[in-house]
């Protein structure tokens, strides 16, 4: 194996990583707000796959297609949150996975209802020339998605850093009952907290999906992915959490190439419970005494 197929599988690894990266965000951003691992997070990225390539079928230019879809889907988690979640917030911490296991079906039913069991395809976002890199090459898409991650990185930093909204919610995250006592509206904030995480969903899933077709139950494997690589990066992080998502990226785009596609899922998988063994905290993340 020469020098630019290592290159080749260093950039197809990062940018399916990249993807993973935003679906993790969406995993720690709810739970560290309400304590809920939320396994329809995938669905969120179908929901946003199948509106953007919806609205371009009814006329919709690309720039506002893809708008449009973030705040459908944005709203789809609102929904969920005000309606269902809300109520059932007080049960364990196990029904309430069982509920969001139960909503990702939901949704997917729902989607295929609404748009057949056919793969639907979405135009690439950006149209330009391929670069060439030590042999390897990267396609207009790809550099897409790492740009799309880095924008959303410092976007995400400047909004829980230097916003009150992003203040509120990182307090309602650390302690809630104190930023109750401030005044914090900490129903509002989880409601927040799952409107941002269904737009991040929606992003991932609009932008992998001129790579890949997208159809109803495209939702479900790269959700999982999110998940494993939130747990990679540690629950309680962002930084860690993309930085847990490149990792299953590339250690997938190599084991497709040393062994076989096959092999990835098992794995990824596998490496999730050595993790969970090992550092149940994570590799990038810091070991915290109980939620209070």
């Amino acid at each position: 194996m020469d020098f630019a197929q290592v290159v080749q599988y260093l950039i197809s690894g990062l940018t399916v990583g990249s993807i993973y990266a935003l679906l993790a965000i969406g995993f720690v951003t709810i739970y560290n707000t309400t304590g809920i691992l939320n396994f329809a997070q995938g669905e969120f990225a179908m929901i946003g796959a199948m509106s953007c390539i919806s609205f371009i079928g009814w006329g919709f230019p690309m720039y506002a297609a893809i708008p449009s879809a973030i705040l459908v889907t944005s709203f789809v988690g609102l929904f969920l949150e005000r309606t269902l979640i809300k109520r059932a917030r007080r049960s364990t911490p196990v029904h309430m996975v069982v509920i969001t296991i139960g909503l990702s079906i939901l949704l997917k039913g729902i989607g295929m209802i609404i748009w057949g069991t056919y793969p639907k395809s979405l135009s690439p976002i950006i149209h330009a020339a391929p670069i060439e890199i030590f042999g390897a090459v990267m396609t207009s898409q790809s550099l897409f998605i790492f740009i799309v991650l880095i924008m959303l990185l410092i976007l995400l930093y400047l909004f829980f850093d230097k916003t009150y909204l992003g203040s509120a919610l990182r307090a309602s995250e650390t302690n809630p009952r104190a930023a109750n006592l401030m005044g914090i509206n900490t129903q509002s904030m989880s409601a927040l907290s799952f409107s941002l995480a269904a737009a991040l969903g929606a992003i991932s899933g609009i932008i992998i999906a001129p790579m890949t077709d997208a159809t109803y139950e495209m939702g479900l494997m790269i959700g999982l992915k999110g998940f494993v690589a939130m747990v990679i990066g540690g629950m309680n992080n962002i930084s860690g959490a993309v930085m847990g998502g490149l990792l299953l990226g590339v250690l997938e785009a190599f084991s497709n190439g040393f062994l076989s596609s096959t092999y990835s899922d098992a794995i990824s998988f596998s490496v999730l419970l050595l993790v969970l063994f090992l550092r149940p905290m994570g590799l990038f993340g810091k070991t915290s005494g109980a939620r209070v």
